[in-house]
């Protein structure tokens, strides 16, 4: 991860020579995810017009002014201490002794100020970054991101088309799409780089799981090129209200998509304290299946390089001895540890890369 209201956003990346160490911004990140997967009754969000917003009110964007070495490792800081989102201005960011501006999203209540501080903080930063706050409205972001949204496509005959657009081609594969608050349009090329894969890996009648499903592009997609089942888990309510809705576009029922919450990484019980928080649309037949272990056939992680580290055994633990498994979100210079990290659960590790963005891909070890 995408978004504006989502935690598994991904942000635009430069080189790094300052980051934070791994295990510090992990345990951060599982705290806020501990947090806020427990969070879904709390929160309420209605489709409206066409469009999936959280609510009426406004949020702050806050303007962010860094070092450009530490744009990255800043970036997911700043998500594991309150930000919604961030997105890096692409302006003269691979010139690391410039300053870069990141723009973050926040909720009001926040303390924005706190938040960067503990941001900078954490990975180094010797000085307070400077930044300023803007008051905006949902819909500006909806409204841009519906002017700037167009249909594409992914290969030969596969499309990511938004909602409120004709498919140029109505006889393709067309994956029809409305992001909402939720990350995952299909023109980042993680997504698209897991799309690919996707479309490599399914034959037909698979099941696949989605951890990190954001707007739900990956699992209907999976649904498209052939499988029998698909499962989206994220940790945001509203990335499950968008894939919802995304679902319903595409005439996909809950008999195909099964949607949840992730359960809490440290909670004991975690099967059952995700059971009671699935969307009651849901078959609770089928819902007591969702996080059997070595259940899926093909299983893709596109989020963060640290809940992806710090996750890896559980993420892993859902694919079948012999399955196809994707991890996403990094950039390429991260490969290395990432490779080191999943090579003791994956065989025939596989790198792709794609405007210096990667996706490391390999099949499940059969003995563990």
């Amino acid at each position: 991860m995408s978004y504006l209201g989502g935690h598994f956003f991904k942000h635009l990346t430069s080189s790094i020579s300052t980051r934070a160490p791994p295990n510090r911004l992990a345990s951060i990140w599982s705290a806020k995810y501990q947090q806020q997967s427990h969070n879904f009754a709390a929160n309420s969000y209605s489709l409206n017009g066409g469009s999936i917003t959280g609510d009426d009110s406004p949020y702050l964007s806050v303007r962010i002014c860094c070092p450009n070495h530490a744009a990255d490792a800043f970036s997911e800081s700043l998500m594991c201490f309150g930000a919604s989102s961030t997105t890096i201005d692409l302006q003269d960011y691979r010139d690391s002794d410039k300053q870069i501006w990141i723009t973050s999203i926040f909720n009001i209540s926040q303390d924005v100020k706190g938040s960067v501080s503990l941001a900078a903080d954490s990975v180094g930063l010797k000085e307070m970054p400077t930044y300023e706050v803007e008051m905006l409205d949902h819909t500006d972001w909806i409204k841009q991101t519906q002017e700037s949204f167009h249909p594409m496509e992914i290969i030969d005959g596969i499309w990511i088309v938004p909602e409120w657009r004709s498919p140029p081609n109505p006889h393709a594969i067309n994956i029809i799409l409305n992001p909402g608050l939720a990350f995952g349009t299909g023109d980042h090329p993680t997504t698209k780089l897991c799309l690919l894969l996707l479309h490599r890996s399914i034959k037909g009648g698979e099941s696949f799981l989605d951890y990190g499903t954001g707007s739900g592009i990956l699992a209907i997609a999976a649904l498209k090129f052939g499988a029998e089942l698909s499962v989206g888990l994220d940790i945001e309510p509203q990335a499950i209200t968008s894939a919802m809705y995304n679902a319903a576009l595409n005439n996909i029922g809950p008999d195909k998509l099964l949607l949840s919450l992730v359960p809490s990484k440290n909670s004991p019980q975690f099967e059952n304290e995700a059971q009671n928080e699935i969307s009651t649309e849901h078959d609770s037949s089928n819902l007591n299946n969702i996080f059997v272990k070595e259940k899926y056939d093909v299983v893709i992680a596109n989020i963060l390089l640290y809940p992806l580290l710090d996750l890896a055994d559980r993420i892993v633990s859902y694919a079948m001895p012999g399955a196809a498994v994707g991890i996403s979100g990094i950039i390429s210079e991260q490969v290395p540890s990432v490779v080191e990290h999943y090579s003791q659960f994956l065989d025939d590790i596989r790198v792709k890369t794609m405007e210096d963005w990667a996706c490391i891909s390999g099949s499940k070890k059969r003995n563990s």
